[in-house]
């Protein structure tokens, strides 16, 4: 009998035979986006409504799908975003063939019930000033919003963006031969650069910058073109401050404050799905160790808990959170038959991060797709190799010598890994890709916190008293909330609450009281005395869990 490993290994190799049949996916554009976004909106009323939720400095709309049966925003929910950095271009058909494909199988047994219970938030593209780069004439992997911003900080923008150098349509590098330089050809594949061992006496030493001019002569290349700031790294989680991209502060950009306002006021929220470059499910976190626990963080009775201040803040996955993130990856590879792991991507101020870390939800963020690396090798070499292989043109740009005003008299070459090539997968793998993601989503929806009654006992004490007991159980994998956000002031408090019928009265017990987080498959008990007869109603749960309900005739 063939391993999971190997079973998995084999997948891949036929994958990476595939990918090569065509160069990479056609991704959808910004209008065509639109078009099925409406599409979806009239075919599906009942279950679908969209809105904008703000419009970028580029003049795009970020727009949010709403899909779930009637009173969406009572139900628990999942935020799932893409576009969250604009050299992954391809999340956005993930994220748009997700809306698709749960609205077109709405009506299965399995997708009814499951949006009857989960209202999902579905944003196709929360950056589309820079996604909109690979759909230009000169193509380069983009970060950065519309907003004019003087990177540099010379008291002039936008005065130093990309060159292309060799009129290819495509910016990728530019190589001068240096003595003094600090890469060499790659030792996987000479076509690549890599950091020089300067160690090494006999090799060829290149200086490496991006594909342009230097316009204001200041010995950088291209440190300032058109926008921006970075969805990416907008928001407050570790931000950094005067960081290239950041913005002036956390949250200064339309898009990244409408995203985080509308997560804010959705209190139905518990888990976010996040399409970017950050990964938290190709690879299973890190076992926690001696990573605290969400009790480390609180004060002595009577005091506020500090959730993000001083010496309490944050910094490590909880680790009852981590084990959920470690089931819900594992699900991943099982259902997507992805192996390897992504590169590792971490920008200060991700909203993944603030996702988890200060709006306090479940996070789970991957590319979606990626190349899994040879053993001992790079992406880029890999991808190589399997172009080589299969004789397919566009991944990589050979390098051809031109003259470049900046280097009189020197070897100068442009070329390098086409971009976006280590991104967008092949055209005949998409429409699999994004239906992965989808049954992905779907089963994670299935993992959501649920709450039931159990083990209820009415005992008829005499003289008109009853003794009522219960359990609230949490029958879900999840908890009903994150470890992260059990104290979080966005985070709704579960409660259970008791009312008795007129003439009816509650002699102990109390009528409201909180119900403390409950993990995956756990219990918290409760009880009354009520004297008098007539129906006794108990209510438990909360806008991120769901309630539920039970009564009793007392007679």
């Amino acid at each position: 009998m063939k391993s999971k490993t190997g079973i998995y290994a084999l997948a891949f190799l036929v994958i990476a035979a595939a990918f090569f049949t065509r160069a990479g996916a056609q991704t959808v554009d910004y209008k065509s986006m639109v078009q099925r976004i409406n599409k979806l909106v009239a075919g599906y009323p009942a279950l679908c409504s969209v809105k904008s939720i703000g419009k970028t400095q580029g003049g795009n709309d970020v727009w949010v799908l709403t899909i779930g049966s009637s009173n969406p925003d009572s139900r628990p929910a999942i935020a799932v975003a893409g576009g969250v950095d604009g050299s992954y271009v391809f999340t956005r058909d993930i994220v748009l063939g997700f809306a698709e494909n749960i609205l077109k199988d709405s009506g299965t047994e399995g997708i009814k019930d499951l949006l009857g219970k989960i209202t999902f938030y579905v944003f196709p593209d929360v950056n589309p000033d820079a996604s909109a780069q690979y759909f230009a004439g000169m193509k380069y992997e983009r970060t950065l919003n519309g907003r004019n911003v003087d990177d540099d900080r010379d008291f002039t923008a936008g005065e130093d963006p990309f060159e292309d150098l060799n009129r290819d349509g495509l910016i990728t590098q530019i190589r001068v031969e240096d003595p003094a330089g600090k890469w060499t050809e790659g030792t996987d594949d000479k076509r690549l650069m890599t950091q020089a061992d300067l160690a090494r006496i006999k090799q060829k030493l290149y200086t490496v910058y991006s594909e342009g001019i230097d316009n204001d002569k200041d010995g950088l290349f291209n440190e300032d073109g058109p926008g921006g700031v970075d969805f990416n790294m907008n928001f407050t989680y570790n931000y950094e401050e005067f960081g290239k991209g950041a913005g002036l502060h956390p949250v200064s950009e339309t898009e990244s404050k409408a995203v985080a306002d509308f997560l804010f006021d959705h209190f139905n929220i518990y888990a976010v799905i996040s399409f970017g470059p950050q990964d938290n499910l190709g690879q299973p976190p890190l076992r926690g160790g001696e990573r605290p626990s969400a009790g480390t963080f609180s004060q002595p009775a009577g005091q506020q808990q500090a959730r993000i201040t001083g010496d309490r803040r944050l910094t490590s996955v909880l680790r009852s959170d981590e084990a959920v993130i470690k089931i819900v990856s594992d699900r991943y590879r099982e259902i997507t038959g992805f192996t390897g792991t992504p590169p590792a991507k971490n920008n200060p101020g991700s909203f993944s991060d603030w996702a988890y870390y200060h709006y306090g939800r479940y996070c789970f963020t991957t590319p979606g797709w990626w190349i899994n690396p040879d053993k001992g090798k790079s992406p880029e070499a890999t991808l190589l190799r399997m172009a080589d292989e299969n004789k397919v043109t566009g991944v990589f740009v050979p390098w051809t010598e031109i003259k470049h005003p900046d280097f009189p008299g020197k070897k100068v070459e442009v070329g390098g890994i086409a971009p976006f090539a280590l991104t967008i997968p092949p055209s005949d793998q998409a429409e699999e890709i994004i239906t992965k993601n989808y049954k992905f989503i779907t089963a994670v929806a299935g993992m959501h916190p649920e709450l039931e009654f159990t083990d209820v006992s009415v005992e008829n004490a005499g003289s008109d008293l009853f003794r009522i007991s219960l359990k609230v159980h949490n029958a879900g994998i999840f908890a009903t909330c994150a470890e992260a956000g059990d104290n979080n002031m966005f985070t709704r408090i579960m409660r259970i609450s008791a009312e008795p019928a007129k003439g009816q009265t509650i002699i102990s017990g109390q009528k409201v009281q909180r119900i403390q987080r409950l993990e995956g498959n756990s219990t918290a008990e409760y009880s009354w005395l009520v004297s008098g007869k007539g129906r006794f109603t108990v209510t438990a749960g909360a806008l991120n869990t769901g309630t539920i309900t039970t009564s009793f005739d007392l007679k």
